[in-house]
Order: C-alpha cells, then sequence, then structure tokens
C-alpha cells in the first residue's frame, strides 16, 4: 500500500466533522466527509496509526476492486477477478459482510454465499485448501458494498468494531458505546483543560474516554488483536514502530476527573472498568446520587452524562428530567452540563434554555445532545457586567 492508498472510515450519523478533524490531525490526505463515514488516503504505516488513534471511527475499510454487477453470475465473475491469495492464505478464517442498496438483489445473505462460493473455489481451483468461513471470530473480514450495480469489495482492517477498546469487561443494563462517548465529549468541547464530572456514569465509560482525551491515550491502545494483522501485506515491525510513537504522545493531565451513581453495582463496575483501563489516579469514583449529592468540586466542571431514557430503566420522566435542571440551577452554577437523551419530550420539564443542540443517534434511536451554560447569577446579569 503506497502513500496515496485510499481508505473509508467509518463513524456514527453526526460525527463526520468530528472524524475529519481526527484525520487531519493524524495527517491523512485528500480528506471528504460522505454519510456516515469519511474517505480518506495514507499508506500502510498510517492505517495502523488510523486504527489505533481514532476516537470516532468504528471501522476503518480498505478498498481493493470496483465492479458493474446486476446479477449472480456477474457478481460470481467480480468476486472471482479479485487475487484473494494475494490478500490472505488459505488457512484464515473468513466473514463476509453486505451492504445493499440494490434492485438487482434482493437478499445480503444471498450475495454474502455467492461471494464465498466465488472466493472459496477461486482458492481450490489454484491448488490450495479450502478456506473456512468464521462467524465468531474471524481472520479476515471481506465487506461488500452494493449500490444498485456498483460493487464496491473492501478489506475491513479493524475486524471487532473499534469501540471494543478492551478496557470495559463490565457493562450495565443500557452501556453507552465507546465511540458514541466519545464523540459526545469531542463534540463538547472536552481538550481536558478543566475538571469533568460525569453524575450518572454506569460503567464509566464517559469518564475513561474523558481521561483518555485528557492524557492523548490513543483509544485502542489495549486492543490485542486487527484483522490487518491477518493480512499478507502485515508489517510487525512497522506496527511495534507505530504503536510506541503512539504512546509517546501520552501526556499528564494536570486536571481532575469525578464519576459517581448511585447504584452500587453501577460503581463495582466502573471501578473494574478505570482500573483495566489504567487510570485509576485520574479518575475520582463514588456512589452518590446526583440529586441529593454535594458538588464534588467547587471549581467550574465540565459535566458530561448519559440518563436514562425511560427505554430500558422505567422512570417517570418528566419528573426525573424536571429534577436534572433543578439540581443543575441550584448545585453548578458557573459550570457547562451536556447531556445525551432520546427522551425528546422529557426535555422540556429541565426548565433550563440549552445553548446547543446536536442531532446524534444512540443505537436506533433518534436523540439530542444538549448543551446547559449554568451561570453564577442571571445571563442578564453576565451579559451587562
Amino acid at each position: 500500500m503506497n502513500q496515496n492508498t485510499p481508505f473509508i472510515a467509518k463513524t456514527f450519523y453526526g460525527f463526520e466533522p468530528l472524524l475529519e478533524q481526527e484525520l487531519l490531525k493524524l495527517g491523512a490526505k485528500n480528506i471528504k466527509a460522505i454519510t456516515r463515514a469519511v474517505r480518506f488516503e495514507g499508506d500502510l504505516g498510517f492505517l495502523y496509526k488510523a486504527n489505533l488513534s481514532l476516537r470516532t471511527a468504528l471501522r476503518i475499510l480498505a478498498p481493493i476492486a470496483t465492479f458493474r454487477v446486476s446479477n449472480q453470475t456477474e457478481l460470481y465473475k467480480a468476486i472471482s477477478n479479485v487475487n484473494w491469495s494475494e490478500w490472505f492464505d488459505p488457512d484464515k478464517t473468513f466473514i463476509i459482510d453486505v451492504t445493499l442498496y440494490s434492485d438487482h438483489f434482493n437478499h445480503s445473505l444471498f450475495v454474502a454465499q455467492k461471494a464465498k462460493d466465488a472466493i472459496v473455489d477461486q482458492f481450490v481451483k489454484q491448488g490450495n485448501q479450502r478456506p473456512s468461513v468464521s462467524t465468531d471470530n474471524p481472520d479476515i473480514r471481506i465487506q461488500l458494498h452494493l449500490q444498485d450495480d456498483q460493487l464496491t469489495v473492501s478489506l475491513d482492517s479493524s475486524g471487532n468494531s473499534l469501540h471494543q477498546r478492551g478496557y470495559r469487561t463490565e457493562t450495565n443494563i443500557a452501556p453507552i458505546n465507546e465511540v458514541l462517548a466519545a464523540g459526545i465529549l469531542l463534540h463538547s468541547g472536552w481538550e481536558g483543560k478543566m475538571y469533568f464530572y460525569d453524575p450518572m456514569c454506569g460503567s464509566g465509560t464517559l469518564a475513561i474516554e474523558a481521561a483518555m482525551i485528557a492524557c492523548n491515550i490513543p483509544p485502542s491502545i489495549h486492543r490485542k488483536a486487527f484483522s490487518f494483522m491477518h493480512w499478507k501485506n502485515f508489517d510487525a515491525q512497522l506496527f511495534d514502530t507505530i504503536r510506541d510513537s503512539c504512546v509517546s504522545k501520552i501526556r499528564e493531565f494536570r486536571g481532575h476527573l469525578y464519576a459517581s451513581d448511585k447504584a452500587p453495582s453501577a460503581v463495582r463496575k466502573a471501578e473494574e472498568n478505570i482500573k483495566n483501563a489504567g487510570l485509576e489516579e485520574y479518575i475520582t469514583l463514588s456512589r452518590a446520587d446526583f440529586f441529593f449529592a454535594d458538588r464534588p468540586s467547587e471549581v467550574p466542571l465540565h459535566l458530561v452524562f448519559n440518563p436514562p431514557y425511560g427505554e430500558r430503566l422505567p422512570i417517570d420522566a418528566d419528573l426525573f428530567y424536571g429534577k436534572i435542571g433543578d439540581t443543575l440551577k441550584k448545585i453548578y452554577q458557573g459550570c457547562d452540563a451536556w447531556f445525551i437523551t432520546a427522551n425528546l419530550d422529557a426535555l422540556k420539564s429541565v426548565g433550563l434554555r440549552p445553548s446547543r443542540k446536536i442531532k446524534l443517534f444512540n443505537g436506533k434511536l433518534e436523540s439530542k445532545l444538549v448543551k446547559y451554560e449554568l451561570y453564577e447569577g442571571s445571563k442578564k446579569a453576565i451579559k451587562n457586567a
């Protein structure tokens, strides 16, 4: 892969500008945002760095061929025209993921099966052993994107989704995705220059991601495996060099992070995850009910949290969100508070006017990330001062 090899980084809706900025800072070339993804160019070493360093990417694809196909015969021929032995050995397991937006094909499973047959047949015809498909933990992930009659064949360099950082072994009923958490923090402007507080921390994901941003810790530094490690062109020495370079850019954080939850089980899980991430010195964890607890620090705090929506955790949403607003007004003057919710009706009960609203999705739930600027005294008095 040369320095101008094209790649595609997948992300969540609303995170495209964040991912663009991340890629720009890393040194990517020819960056262009598309829906839920960003195209860019780089070399093999940059592909390794991107997988290790991008906080808002879900996976990174390497397109290797494009074809026009309108029926199963053309599909089989197209996949057969790719020299698969150039990319992986027949002793590697593989899986095919299909994204389908075409009237020519009705079922993604049929497309995957036909493509699988073409790959297996090619290896056998070359006198190799028959490669196996694995749905659990495949070595190689192949991505087929069919838009009308346009087929793009890509290798998934990441393997498991990049939200699987490797530190989270304990979760709650409604855990927030790590990539979603990182994107929320970046949308909120968090850079590690203030004190941070998540008062409804659950299993600790927001606080951990906030600490990793503050310390410039590569988000996937704890991951043991990436799919590109099974490619024929994998350069272990180059990967180690890139990884060491990323680690060398880790910095000290001079502020502090606080996290709390009223549920003992949540605090216990958060404690384990924080320990796994090696961030105990930066995060003070406590059991506390946000509505009754003292403010953890009198310095201005950057609050970011993920309150229950009433979807999986039953609550009286109007009452609960009203108490959020009352608590913010009374206890957290001088702070900025951000939270995400899919309960858009309950937002009206907060009783505060958000200074920003950002449309996001938490899974399939359309959500809003909202910001409240909590002035000391009235906002009018601040402006006239």
